[in-house]
């Protein structure tokens, strides 16, 4: 009795920013979907850097004055529509708690040392991704902060002495912008940008059942035969 052969590993960039509440509401969608289609369907997650905020000071900003002014809208409406995400975040098993995230930072420290992480292997990176997430919009901690970065690198199973060394230099520091200009290069110009098999774009935090279907899609694509 002949058995279908499984579908293919897909190779998923996830390109987004730690300081993105959207970002986390992708990532625990897009999980979700993956547990829904194994294990016909596997997947290999790769996070891609982008910066919402390249010019921010080290100072940071306060949240609430960065989000009025650069999405031009009002208090009220910066509040509300942390609410919705917190929403959204709960249904995928993401907490997002507005209120300590307190103020927006830079963050391409977070990105060189998720550069580095993947270097160690796919796992050890998401790892640290998703200890960034929470970090920063769960407990509302600084992850421009040498210290919280090295504490969460060693809360992923990461080396803390060599994640201190790659913070006190320019390590993975021209690699991260090259990989930034990537994407920036092929369109991309807000996140989270979930790009399956490397060609096929999931724009924003989707629902769980956008993502299945995309992945369903996608795996059916790659499985198929060439048609001469």
């Amino acid at each position: 009795m002949n058995h279908p052969s499984p579908l293919p590993s897909l190779r998923i960039d996830f390109v987004s920013d730690v300081s993105c509440p959207w970002c986390a509401v992708g990532l625990g969608a897009l999980q979700a979907a993956l547990e829904r289609v194994a294990p016909d369907i596997t997947a290999e997650l790769h996070f891609q850097p982008f910066e919402l905020n390249p010019q921010m000071p080290a100072q940071g900003q306060d949240t609430l004055e960065h989000l009025t002014q650069k999405y031009r809208i009002s208090a009220e409406q910066a509040r509300a529509n942390g609410e919705a995400i917190r929403a959204r975040g709960a249904a995928v098993g993401f907490t997002y708690d507005p209120q300590r995230r307190s103020r927006v930072w830079n963050t391409f420290d977070a990105h060189r040392l998720l550069h580095w992480a993947e270097l160690q292997g796919p796992a050890q990176q998401l790892a640290l991704k998703q200890a960034l997430l929470k970090a920063y919009l769960t407990d509302g901690e600084n992850p421009s902060d040498p210290e919280v970065l090295v504490r969460l690198a060693g809360e992923a199973g990461l080396d803390r002495d060599q994640a201190r060394d790659i913070l006190a230099t320019d390590a993975c520091a021209d690699a991260t912008r090259r990989r930034e200009k990537q994407f920036l290069d092929a369109g991309i110009r807000s996140v989270p940008a979930i790009i399956l098999d490397r060609q096929h774009l999931v724009s924003g935090g989707q629902p769980v059942e956008v993502f299945e279907r995309a992945l369903r899609e996608v795996a059916g694509l790659a499985s198929a035969p060439l048609q001469g």
